[in-house]
């Protein structure tokens, strides 16, 4: 069982400041799989304190001495890659493969972008009379979720050290297994004491400190809407800056043409990865209403495909995170059938066979109106709701009617026609036909936030913007 009782503060790991812990529970087992320290106000403030005096040496170093330690956390990355997979496993139930594979490779690419960003990028320019010089804003607050652990601390800490920040990094106390060996790996990197901060906790007692803390510069935080409104108005009385990728309840519009069925058969597919614990996951497909009857049948022999049991062994999807997790997706299913949707695939109550653990059937609802619970509210879970569209214009009124915009997917054999969809889609990221691109900017319109994370766009909510104006006065 492990047990991490200290945090990494000013390059060294020390004691909490109270004797408070958490348990964390192994999803797939219902176990307690470890327990971790729960940080207090105190702890943030030795955190943010050490922050501070680190500030002002990190934010002097040149880009060769940040490129170079970007390098030795790739190099000790790599050297940790299975204990992270295994953390991963362990935390938040996600199955072998892909806590081994996607989920800790979305972190090396991360990072190697990162660093090819920063060997490029523009700190200071010369326009006219006036030299334009980006800064690093400062200390940074960095709260990250469970879904995608070390992707998305990856895309805070590695662009907040490129750009000169210092930081404090709370991860969910629902997966923080990961978080400490990302900790591990910085200080056998050897990053200078006090740049980069870990403090485990909840959001009552360490996200709400972080967030209220007058001696922090910015907050960027991932989670659900409803979190980040409370961190945003816990911010404002410092008029910090917040950046924020939240919630989403994406579009995947299916055009009508010849690779059709081949299109809902990925769709179920993509929207099921990771036990459908993705915010930007295509959780709305639209298909043609002439075509619902064909799709019904693609997404029932799809769903019927995804695997779902021991993370340890060779399925495709793993538990839902938690127990409340759990209750909350069973909740919503029968919603759905409730409100009259047509249930395809799935259902209530766990997958034949299982018994303990925190799984969720994979589900499929169709002839779903965009109006329904299911269609409004994001499940995170293995859910996928079909709803039909009558015309494309029909699809695009559908795709933007909702209060979130993160993400948004079309697929077609006529690029031309999918591209002309994709840009009237109202979203921070599209992809047609599952492209993915880890220098393509990444965050949401609406309710799904604000600033956007990925490449060099990750950069620019750490840095601040100064002008000098009669620098070159001819």
């Amino acid at each position: 069982m492990r047990e991490y009782l200290k945090f990494y503060i000013d390059g060294q790991w020390v004691d909490a400041a109270q004797s408070q812990t958490f348990d964390v529970v192994n999803p797939a087992t219902e176990q307690v799989a470890g327990r971790v320290a729960l940080g207090s106000a105190a702890d943030v403030d030795r955190a943010v304190a050490a922050a501070r005096r680190a500030f002002p040496a990190w934010a002097a170093s040149d880009r060769q001495e940040r490129l170079d330690l970007l390098r030795r956390i790739l190099d000790a990355y790599q050297r940790r890659i299975g204990d992270l997979g295994n953390a991963l496993t362990e935390e938040m139930g996600a199955p072998r493969e892909l806590a081994n594979g996607f989920q800790v490779n979305l972190g090396i690419g991360h990072l190697t972008t990162t660093i090819d960003v920063l060997e490029k990028f523009v700190f200071e320019e010369q326009r006219g009379a006036t030299r334009i010089v980006k800064d690093p804003i400062g200390v940074c607050g960095l709260i990250t979720p469970w879904n995608w652990p070390i992707s998305l601390i990856a895309v805070k800490v590695f662009p907040a050290l490129a750009t000169g920040c210092t930081m404090v990094l709370k991860p969910s106390e629902q997966s923080p297994f990961s978080g400490q060996v990302f900790a591990e790996i910085l200080d056998e990197a050897g990053v200078p004491a006090g740049v980069f901060n870990l403090v485990q906790g909840d959001g009552p007692g360490v996200g709400r400190a972080l967030s209220g803390h007058p001696d922090v510069d910015l907050i960027s935080f991932t989670g659900s809407t409803r979190a980040g409104i409370d961190i945003a108005a816990n911010a404002a009385s410092g008029v910090k800056r917040v950046s924020q990728e939240l919630g989403g309840k994406s579009p995947n519009i299916v055009l009508d043409d010849a690779d059709f069925a081949a299109n809902v058969g990925k769709g179920v597919g993509t929207m099921m990865l990771n036990s459908g614990q993705t915010c930007s996951a295509p959780s709305r497909m639209l298909v043609p209403s002439e075509r619902m009857e064909e799709a019904i049948g693609v997404a029932r022999e799809a769903a019927a495909q995804v695997t779902v049991g021991d993370p340890q062994g060779d399925s495709a999807i793993g538990p839902v995170v938690s127990g409340a997790q759990f209750e909350k997706v069973q909740a919503l299913i029968q919603k759905g059938i409730d409100e009259g949707a047509t249930l395809v695939a799935g259902g209530t109550g766990r997958p034949d066979g299982l018994g303990t653990g925190y799984f969720v059937k994979p589900t499929v609802f169709a002839d779903v109106k965009n109006d329904m619970t299911i269609a409004r509210e994001e499940i995170f879970g293995p859910v996928l709701t079909i709803l039909g569209y009558d015309s494309v214009d029909h699809a695009v009124e559908i795709a933007n009617d909702t209060e979130y915009g993160l993400a948004g997917f079309v697929a077609g054999a006529d690029l031309d026609e999918a591209r002309s969809v994709a840009l009237r889609i109202r979203a921070g990221s599209v992809a047609i036909n599952d492209a993915f691109d880890f220098s393509a900017p990444f965050g949401g319109y609406k309710k799904s936030g604000n600033g956007r994370e990925w490449g060099e766009f990750g950069f620019d909510d750490f840095l601040e913007i100064k002008g000098v104006l009669g620098y070159s006065p001819e």
